[in-house]
């Protein structure tokens, strides 16, 4: 039909406009921005973040980032607060209030005992003019010119605006704590993003066989200890254990091609010398790249000089890695 619009334009209109609210809301951040800041970096309890409806999920939302990133937070429903969860504040603890209006009944109710608390209040607020507003201790501009529904109703564009700023925060407060991969790690312990921030070569490659022949072994030696142990290659050691070279299946069949009569050939002349090695305390995500890099599927696991054993691709699939 004429004048109506298609699907892809709505949806497009739609993300145009959150956008335009988001590119907005730099230009509102202020030294209101640096009190918040500075004031959660020195809470000594934890930040209690409240709201009702829309604004309520995502303050449960910026709850769980801001716990993943070092900053202790718990979410409080508004209308739950006044039934008896209002035992959740603590003297120490700070309180942040989400709301568009700023006005809603649940909200007002709700600032009564926060100041009989005496906490500090953060708002996160999309009305300067409104109550919230007014008894804030410190007010973050959330205002949004309009909602990205056709009938400027539905919480979308204000919402969206909510959540950039709670990642504001949390980020900033990650970067001026010196917040580091190691610290990540020991918040997502568990799933894929866990395992590349933690899991390290010398917990899969102990699990493995560890072909390993010495520089005069004889062809027929070299392919049974790589048969026997089933990796597809086999290091090349000298007496004390060091690493001299690697002898992979791609090894054999280049000999093979060049050599009539390999009965003479021994494990030295056809080892591959240099080969790519890794050490054992590496993160298990750095073996990966490596092999991506330079387009192996196994590398050498070594301390020094001494050889330790193998890490192949099978392990880091196994894990979830790739």
């Amino acid at each position: 039909m004429k004048g109506v619009k298609s699907i892809i334009d709505i949806g497009r209109d739609t993300i145009r406009m959150e956008a335009a609210s988001v590119a907005a809301l730099e230009g509102l951040l202020d030294e209101q921005f640096e009190k918040a800041i500075s004031l959660i970096r020195s809470c000594k309890g934890r930040l209690v973040i409240s709201g009702i409806g829309k604004s309520a999920i995502v303050g449960q939302k910026i709850v769980a980032t801001l716990n993943s990133t070092g900053t202790p937070a718990i979410f409080m429903h508004a209308a739950d607060a006044i039934h008896g969860d209002l035992g959740m504040i603590q003297e120490q603890d700070l309180v942040m209030i989400i709301s568009k209006s700023g006005e809603s009944p649940e909200v007002k109710v709700l600032l009564s005992f926060i100041r009989n608390f005496g906490n500090p209040l953060i708002a996160i607020v999309g009305n300067l003019h409104s109550i919230l507003a007014k008894q804030a201790t410190i007010v973050l501009n959330t205002t949004v010119s309009q909602e990205a529904c056709r009938n400027n109703l539905a919480p979308t564009s204000s919402t969206t605006a909510q959540m950039v700023m709670g990642d504001a925060l949390a980020v900033t407060l990650m970067e001026i704590r010196g917040f580091s991969n190691d610290d990540f790690a020991r918040f997502h312990p568990g799933g894929t993003l866990g395992k590349r921030l933690y899991l390290r070569v010398q917990d899969l490659y102990l699990h493995n066989e560890r072909p390993a022949v010495g520089p005069d072994e004889s062809l027929h030696a070299v392919i049974m200890e790589m048969t026997s142990k089933r990796l597809g290659a086999t290091a090349v050691t000298d007496k004390g254990g060091n690493l001299l070279g690697i002898i992979t299946d791609g090894d054999l069949r280049r000999m093979l091609e060049k050599r009539s009569s390999p009965d003479a050939v021994t494990a030295s002349a056809i080892m591959t010398m240099s080969p790519k090695t890794i050490e054992e305390e590496s993160l298990a995500v750095e073996a990966l790249d490596l092999m991506r890099k330079h387009d192996i599927t196994q590398l050498v696991v070594t301390s020094g000089q001494k050889y330790l054993g193998f890490i192949h691709l099978h392990d880091l699939i196994r894990e979830g890695i790739i």
